[in-house]
């Protein structure tokens, strides 16, 4: 959710549909879980002390984390917004404890953090600093004020210049930026990092964040991933860099799903 192999506009493989589509999409080969089933008979005198989230393995399915800690998987699937068939995927993240409220707990983390400032781009402790003369490519993104994703602020992505527009005719299913080795990627939203991994070689490295009113955004082809999986985002937040793992070209591919469906990125970004 190879993208790109001979040329800018050909058009992506139908595995980032999938891997979009079941709100934090699996990667065929990064080990999906089959369907979950029934929980087995539980065993009071077995069960481990549920943890507040557990990290899944592979191996793992649904119904197995749950009867581990003598939990209901339909209640799991439920705090974790996994729609049946219950698939999960390796290095997901995923809640065994319930607050108060799962969403009102989510939107908090991610509200209560400081406003993002026009001129001050926040980045994650330990993230290299962008050279002095990588000034251009690090511009302060330009926030929108799109009433489609109201409480959600938007940048762009990438300051590179747009070599292919979405496009669902020809496939592509997002906009791709080009650019430099190592120029900035940064979060298009506040929000979760549900995958950084490799695991599906042509989409080279690839993140997926997950945000509040049903959005995941895509980040694939990077050379350096700064984020993991689990880490809270803040919109502008520099994620990783820009390369050409899993493609022939130096790019940027972004993707935007509205409750699992591929949307325009350009309806939510702001506009130049």
């Amino acid at each position: 959710m190879s993208l790109v192999s001979q040329s800018h506009l050909k058009a992506a493989p139908a595995g980032l549909i999938k891997l979009l589509f079941l709100s934090v999409a699996a990667v065929s080969t990064i080990i999906l879980s089959g369907c979950a089933s029934k929980p087995l008979v539980n065993n009071t005198a077995r069960y481990a002390a549920a943890p507040d989230f557990y990290t899944v393995r592979s191996g793992d399915t649904l119904s197995g984390i749950a009867g581990r800690y003598g939990l209901s998987y339909i209640s799991v699937a439920e705090m974790n917004d996994i729609a049946s068939p219950y698939r999960i995927y390796v290095g997901q993240s995923i809640r065994l404890k319930n607050s108060a409220s799962r969403r009102a707990a989510s939107t908090q983390a991610m509200t209560q953090t400081a406003p993002i400032q026009r001129q001050t781009i926040p980045l994650p402790q330990n993230a290299p600093v962008a050279p002095a003369v990588a000034a251009p490519a690090a511009a302060a993104p330009v926030i929108s004020s799109n009433t489609q994703s109201t409480n959600l602020r938007w940048v762009k992505p990438s300051a590179g210049a747009v070599i292919a527009r979405f496009n669902l005719a020809n496939n592509i299913k997002g906009t791709r930026y080009g650019g430099n080795v190592g120029d900035p990627i940064l979060a298009a939203a506040d929000g979760q990092v549900v995958y950084a991994a490799d695991g599906l070689k042509e989409y080279g490295n690839l993140i997926l964040l997950k945000h509040i009113n049903g959005y995941i955004t895509a980040y694939a082809h990077n050379s350096k991933m700064i984020v993991k999986s689990g880490e809270n985002v803040q919109a502008g937040q520099k994620i990783a860099e820009m390369g050409s793992s899993g493609t022939s070209s130096t790019m940027l591919e972004f993707q935007v799903r509205l409750d699992g469906k591929p949307i325009n990125p350009e309806t939510v970004l702001p506009v130049n």
